[in-house]
């Protein structure tokens, strides 16, 4: 196979020039994919396919016709990302944390930013996920988003933009580490050539942050993943994390909260837990703070959790700041802590809740994509060009009765990154979610899940809509990186 045929459309393409030659950083992959034999590439395709099989490497899809459990596509043309384009990103991200995590301490205890009408008052308090049960709380060493997943689109001009915020429980991680993990198997001589950056610290990385936020005192904390069980969708991630850290894996009925401090039921009795990664959304987590008919969560963590007896990862309440309305004014948020323009702009975004904007969206449904405040996965979401007439009428009904809930941004042509299909290659769209640690220091993983349409034309990249994924390599200037 060589990409001789291979065609941009007149997209951009994240490895090929609009004329059809390598752009510099995929020259050598490009070259040694061609110096393959044939049908070697198709060859290791398959034999990366079955080690997802062999590896149990899944992912759930709920109310899937054909069964809930399913293998996450994987597509072994990699996704190249320069040094100096990754230079920019990383900054980028860790300026982005930096602002969100200081407007969630701020608009939970002094409300400035709120007072001096940067932000609207009643937009962030009319958010599902700002809890009052956390006004006037400070979490351990003032860190509330522990771990973020911000979703990244390239468009046709080239430039990048952050498309979402994901500051609940983001996922995704653990296909990063097992797609390098295949891709070291599939192609071991290409690697010190291109001089790849490497992702496998990210478990010391996650483990480091959670020590740093353990209670004050404690020499060797133990810490939990606390998982809502093995039918939730991500449940391959949280076992896969608890294993590459040595967290203990375990559901809220595993764990109780006794004389104000939360144990561990364990063979030989109860254990302390200090530090807790919680992959439960904010209201299941404790039935008495939250949603009392919670059976997920823990009875009365949320005390201990604001006694400073255990650390929750992320902070409960951190939702907020990636609500869809309130990602709007993620520049403005950034400008007011920091001083500086943001350097990874935001997709331009109407707000329905401001009547000019809801006219211009409702006039302009069939060349945007609409989404829900906090719904994700791809859910909750109309793709103007792709939806028909009625799936049009329902949202312009669903934006009219609830504005609040509901943004809109023009619809980008996402960048592409070859596939195999068949005996050729054929581009898809991506996006690029990358990881973010905040612990002592703010760390960004260099590289990230790159989600692939594998459905020709489809702009839709969820895993639950139909999208796999790639590797991403982030090339190396420092030989000592790679």
């Amino acid at each position: 196979m060589d990409f001789q045929q291979y065609n941009t459309d007149g997209y951009y393409d994240e490895l090929f020039a609009a004329d059809g030659t390598p752009r510099p950083g995929a020259r050598r992959l490009a070259e040694f994919l061609e110096r393959l034999p044939p049908g070697e590439l198709r060859r290791r395709q398959a034999a990366a396919e079955q080690a997802l099989y062999d590896l149990g490497i899944t992912f759930t899809v709920y109310g899937h016709s054909d069964g809930s459990e399913k293998i996450f596509p994987f597509d072994v043309i990699p996704r190249v990302v320069s040094a100096a384009d990754w230079d920019m990103l990383e900054r980028g991200l860790a300026q982005r944390i930096a602002a969100l995590n200081l407007f969630l301490q701020d608009i939970y205890n002094e409300q400035k930013i709120l007072k001096d009408g940067v932000v609207p008052r009643d937009l962030v308090e009319s958010a599902t996920d700002y809890h009052q049960a956390c006004r006037g709380f400070t979490p351990p060493k003032g860190i509330w988003c522990h771990i973020t997943g911000t979703d990244l689109v390239r468009g046709g001009d080239g430039q990048y933009y952050v498309l979402e915020d994901n500051l609940r429980c983001p996922s995704g991680v653990s296909y990063v580490l097992a797609n390098r993990h295949l891709m070291k198997r599939t192609f071991p001589e290409i690697f010190p050539a291109l001089k790849v950056r490497p992702v496998d610290a990210y478990p010391v990385q996650l483990l480091d942050m959670l020590h740093h936020i353990a209670p004050a005192g404690v020499d060797e904390p133990l810490g939990a993943l606390l998982t809502p069980g093995a039918f939730n969708s991500a449940y391959f991630e949280h076992s896969f994390l608890a294993q590459q850290t040595g967290l203990e894996l375990a559901e809220g009925r595993d764990m109780v909260v006794r004389d104000g401090y939360v144990h561990l039921r364990t063979t030989r009795g109860l254990k302390r837990v200090h530090v807790i990664y919680r992959r439960i959304n904010d209201d299941f987590l404790d039935p008495k703070a939250f949603r009392p008919e919670s059976l997920l969560g823990v009875p009365g963590i949320m005390e201990a959790y604001r006694a400073g007896r255990v650390s929750l990862a992320n902070a409960p309440g951190t939702g907020v700041a990636d609500d869809k309305v309130i990602y709007a004014f993620a520049p403005k948020i950034i400008k007011y802590y920091l001083g500086e323009d943001a350097i990874v702009p935001n997709v331009e975004t109407f707000l329905c809740w401001q009547q000019v904007h809801r006219q211009h969206v409702l006039a302009n449904l069939e060349t945007m994509v609409v989404k829900a405040a906090n719904e994700s996965g791809g859910y909750g979401m109309l793709v103007g060009p792709a939806s028909t007439k009625a799936e049009r009428e329902e949202f312009a009904r669903r934006i009219q009765a609830n504005p609040r809930n509901y943004i809109a941004q023009p619809t980008i042509q996402l960048s592409r990154v070859p596939v195999i299909d068949g005996d050729c290659f054929e581009g898809r769209h991506v996006d690029l979610r990358p990881y973010i640690i905040y612990g002592d220091r703010i760390n960004v993983l260099p590289g990230g899940l790159t989600r692939v349409a594998l459905r020709k034309g489809s702009l839709v990249v969820n895993s639950s809509q139909g999208g796999g994924s790639k590797d991403t390599w982030v090339l190396s200037e420092d030989p000592a990186e790679a």
